[in-house]
């Protein structure tokens, strides 16, 4: 019995694979997080150029006199949430964790030694939602994470018709 003992605590030829069973899950996890964490800072890229996107549309598409007509924005919301939301539509590889909330738009209106005095500045604003990745996983171990709250927002010219 002590001779087989011995051989076992002087043979390590099984060593590399109980190493590599003990930084398997490990490797996994951060390979996990680094794709998660990849995919989430992809979606908030989309919305920000679906930001920028609204934006430019708000300003070809609003008439050019909206401040001295005292013209708002808000009929454009909805249509401005679908060109923000049109690359979350469909089958797509965007993580659930990032969801946008709210789009609103807004105009200012500038004076200035512009052509024709006072011009429209197009304001979009999306308001986004993240869940930090694998965040399920570690609720399962008792932990918790807080969402994140954040917003884009850009501006153009009214550029007139």
């Amino acid at each position: 019995m002590k001779r087989t003992l011995r051989f076992f605590r002087q043979n390590d030829s099984g060593a590399a694979i109980v190493e590599f069973a003990i930084i398997l899950p490990m490797m996994l996890m951060f390979l996990g997080l680094s794709i998660e964490g990849a995919r989430m800072f992809w979606a908030f890229q989309t919305t920000v150029a679906g930001v920028q996107d609204a934006t430019r549309y708000l300003s070809r598409a609003m008439p050019s006199d909206s401040c001295s007509a005292g013209r708002s924005t808000d009929a454009w919301d909805e249509k401005l949430g679908e060109i923000v939301r049109a690359s979350y539509t469909g089958a797509t590889p965007f993580p659930k964790s990032v969801s946008i909330t709210t789009v609103q738009s807004s105009l200012t209106c500038t004076t200035g030694t512009y052509r024709g005095g006072q011009v429209g500045v197009a304001n979009v604003t999306a308001t986004l939602q993240m869940t930090y990745p694998l965040s399920g996983l570690i609720e399962l171990v008792g932990g918790a994470f807080p969402t994140i709250s954040t917003s884009v927002t850009d501006s153009a010219r009214v550029l007139s018709r």
